[in-house]
């Protein structure tokens, strides 16, 4: 999905911003005529894709191209009458989107005093014992500026507690605050900041922080069976290539940790559709004025 700055433009335009209105259209027309021939073709791009284009007062373009499932396998086709066409309101896995929203909350808790800025990780959450012995704060965590790896192999582990704890073990290996190094680990540490800070689940403070607020109604982790019709399919997660072996993926999210976790995580497992993230991008752009954000309540 993508957003911009530009303002509507109403009534008789002036030489230069008639160019600039025309410039902007054909780069929406390219826009929409790119994404559409991603699934063309035998051996698409992708699948299937859905695009709205907007600004902070509503949507300028949209379209949905493809299919939201077409395959058995990555090497397989099911039989046609099995595909099922990409729609306007085709929910999608966000995975590292999911970032976004633990962001947002963790602005909102600082907005509300829960949590500050520079305290420490261990001063909300002791359990996370490396975080606490190497002084790591909330403001390295949200700017992956931690030190720590990438990404651990946390559904190797059994059980929730032993892979939480194999996660508040993990070292940085760099000295927190010296450089910049993106890593699912930092998310997944600020999920538990919130969470004991706040007393409430992560589900819980996005659908009433960011999606209620919102009315992103076809957002939330692990959607029920009764989306299921509208859920595009992620891919066919087998070995050797994948970590699991799931097969073809759909209304289940695709990363491994945030599915051993049980499907909620900091770093990775919302669901959402093209035009919920347009809701909460127009949201974002109206930068806390008489836009959507106002209604956030932590504004």
């Amino acid at each position: 999905m993508r957003a911009g700055r530009h303002g509507l433009l109403h009534g008789t335009l002036p030489p230069v911003a008639a160019t600039h209105q025309a410039e902007r259209d054909g780069g929406l027309t390219h826009l929409l005529r790119t994404v559409e021939a991603l699934p063309e073709g035998e051996r698409p791009w992708c699948a299937g894709a859905v695009v709205t284009a907007g600004t902070s007062t509503g949507p300028l373009t949209e379209g949905a191209f493809g299919w939201a499932v077409r395959y058995a396998a990555y090497d397989r086709e099911l039989p046609r009458a099995q595909w099922v066409p990409a729609r306007a309101d085709t929910v999608f896995d966000l995975a590292s989107l999911t970032k976004l929203f633990t962001a947002i909350v963790a602005v909102g808790a600082l907005e509300r005093g829960e949590i500050e800025l520079d305290a420490q990780v261990a001063s909300y959450a002791p359990e996370c014992t490396a975080a606490a012995d190497h002084g790591i704060t909330v403001r390295q965590l949200l700017t992956h500026r931690s030190g720590l790896i990438p990404e651990l192999p946390l559904y190797e582990y059994d059980g929730d507690e032993a892979r939480w704890a194999r996660l508040y073990a993990e070292p940085p290996v760099t000295p927190p605050g010296t450089a910049r190094r993106y890593s699912d680990l930092n998310l997944l540490l600020m999920q538990r900041v919130l969470e004991r800070a706040t007393g409430a689940p992560l589900d819980g403070l996005v659908h009433d922080r960011i999606t209620g607020p919102l009315a992103m109604a076809s957002t939330r982790f692990r959607p029920p069976g009764s989306w299921l019709p509208r859920i595009a399919a992620t891919e066919d997660q087998r070995r050797p290539w994948g970590k699991l072996d799931r097969g073809m993926l759909r209304g289940v999210v695709h990363d491994e940790n945030a599915y051993a976790l049980g499907g909620v995580a900091g770093h990775a497992g919302l669901f959402s559709t093209a035009a919920d993230l347009a809701a909460l991008c127009r949201a974002l752009l109206a930068g806390g004025g008489p836009g959507a954000l106002a209604r956030l309540p932590w504004t």
